[in-house]
This record gives structure tokens, C-alpha cells and sequence, in this order.
């Protein structure tokens, strides 16, 4: 007969108070100091502060030829005679206006394949065919064709710039589409949700960071295809009086020939840019906006 543990009764003990307990800072308040470090368009401008002196004084202690690397202050020089003497500003435009045609009819098409991929079977086959035989294919090497077919203009290079921006884009949402998990796609389809309705409410915003990645990546392809099209017939584009009116690449190629390296600098330095603040005034404003807010993505 097994004997039954003896039960221990242990006195009651009653916490006092706690206040006096040192925990260290639950919340302090930052410092001024703290607040602007903390800011990222600082980091990323102390970033770019730290490559210009670097820059600086590489090009002055190093020893270096201004044909072959000019200091950064002649760059800044010349980039401030380009804007206001050379119409920079202009170029910058023209390229611009370019880029954004090329880049919105790009994702108009890239939206319809997706569309196709996602509501069907045999859309997804036309797509993944078509991707992989596309994607590789540089898109600088369809200029010769677009220059053929549409002529010395913006249609050759809007053309081209669909290429650099349909596969990236569509590829990217589509695999978006489908990582969206099964309990999601149950959901909308228990609320009834077919085609359309049932790609603009379920899969676009479970598959948006996807998107977006394609959107970055296709703007970055189209931005580079451009400036490198327009080293090769910029100036060839007219304006309204008849005259040439190039873009940055030209701005770029026309200086290279004439040996004003300063300014093929500055032009280099432009492009870099316009693309860092595209990254940050439009794709970063929605990407806070969107995956950030809806906690898809860590701050």
C-alpha cells in the first residue's frame, strides 16, 4: 500500500510595493541629434556626402588625369554650366517624357498578361513562354529592329523601352500571384469573387511587395535602355522647330566627343540622380503607403 505524499501548505506572501524597482528606461526621449540620425533621407544624404569626398579627394591627392577621372568640384562646375547655359533641364525633360510613355504603356501590358496568367491556365502558359524566351533578350539589342520599323524617333525608343519593362514586371507580379496562400484565395472565392473582381480585391493586394519589386526593376531596366538609346540617336530626335533635340544620353555622347569629360561626368552624375530620387520620392512614398502600412514588409 503506497503511502500518499504529505501535502506542504506554504505561507501566503503578499508583494509590496515595486515602485522603488529600477526597470532602466522604458521610453526616454530622443535627442535632437538622435532624431535627425534617425531620419532616412539623412542616412542616405550622409551616404552620398561620404562617395563626393571620397571622390574629391581621390581625384586631388591621387594623382589622377582630369581626361581620365575629373575632381568632383569640375564636375559640379560643369554640371552647373549644363543647366544653365547647355539647357540640361531640357534634356532632362525629354528623356522623361520618353521614359514615363514607354514605362505607362509597359505596365498597361505587363497588367493584361498578368490579368491573363492569373484568371486562366493558358494565359500562364502564354506568359511563363513568352518570359522565358523574352526576359534574356537584352532589350539595346531590339534598337537596330525598332530603328527599322519605326524610324529616327521616340517611337524606336518607347518601343524598346516596352521590352526593358513588360517581362520584368509581369514576372514579378505573377510570381506574386502565386505565393498568395490558399486560405486567402478561399476567402474570396467564399465571397464570391471571380475575374477581375477577384484579381483587383484578393490577388493584387496579397501579391503588392511582388508588384512593386517588378515596378522598381522594370523602371531601373527602362532607365538604363534609355540613356543607352539615346547615346546612340538622341540628337537625331526633333523638336517642334525642326532642330535636334537629344536627351541625357545624348547630352552624354555629344560631350564624350568633344572631350569635355567634366561634363560627360556631370551627365553620368544626373542619371545617377534622377534615379535616386525616383527610388525615393515615388517608390518609397508607396511603399510606405502600401506593404509597410499593412505590415507586409519590416520598417
Amino acid at each position: 500500500m503506497s503511502s500518499q505524499p504529505e501535502m506542504v501548505m506554504r505561507p501566503e506572501f503578499e508583494a509590496g510595493e515595486l515602485t522603488a524597482a529600477g526597470a532602466g528606461d522604458v521610453a526616454r526621449r530622443l535627442t535632437l541629434f538622435e532624431r535627425i540620425a534617425d531620419l532616412d533621407a539623412v542616412r542616405k544624404l550622409t551616404i552620398l556626402v561620404l562617395v563626393v569626398v571620397a571622390w574629391e579627394l581621390y581625384t586631388h591627392f591621387g594623382k589622377v588625369k582630369a581626361l581620365i577621372f575629373p575632381k568632383f568640384s569640375d564636375t559640379a562646375v560643369a554640371l552647373f554650366q549644363a543647366i544653365s547655359a547647355e539647357q540640361l533641364l531640357i534634356m532632362i525633360w525629354n528623356s522623361i517624357t520618353v521614359l514615363v510613355t514607354g514605362y505607362v504603356i509597359g505596365l498597361v501590358i505587363a497588367t493584361l498578361l498578368t490579368t491573363a496568367a492569373a484568371a486562366t491556365r493558358f494565359g500562364s502558359d502564354v506568359l511563363s513562354t513568352l518570359t522565358a524566351m523574352l526576359n534574356p533578350l537584352p532589350a539595346i539589342a531590339l534598337l537596330p529592329l525598332a530603328m527599322i520599323w519605326f524610324g529616327l524617333g521616340n517611337e524606336a525608343i518607347v518601343f524598346t523601352l516596352l521590352h526593358s519593362v513588360i517581362w520584368p514586371v509581369a514576372l514579378n507580379a505573377h510570381i506574386g500571384f502565386m505565393s498568395v496562400s490558399e486560405t486567402q484565395r478561399m476567402v474570396g472565392r467564399n465571397y464570391g469573387l471571380r475575374g477581375l473582381f477577384y484579381v483587383g480585391k484578393v490577388l493584387i493586394p496579397a501579391a503588392f511587395p511582388s508588384i512593386l519589386m517588378g515596378m522598381k526593376i522594370g523602371w531601373a531596366f527602362a532607365w538604363r535602355t534609355l540613356i543607352a538609346a539615346e547615346l546612340v540617336f538622341g540628337g537625331s530626335v526633333m523638336d517642334t522647330e525642326g532642330t535636334a533635340s537629344g536627351g541625357l544620353g545624348w547630352f552624354i555622347f555629344a560631350n564624350r566627343m568633344d572631350m569635355q569629360i567634366p561634363h560627360v561626368f556631370a551627365g553620368l552624375f544626373t542619371v545617377i540622380l534622377v534615379g535616386v530620387l525616383v527610388e525615393n520620392l515615388v517608390f518609397n512614398k508607396i511603399e510606405n503607403r502600401t506593404v509597410r502600412r499593412w505590415g507586409m514588409q519590416v520598417q
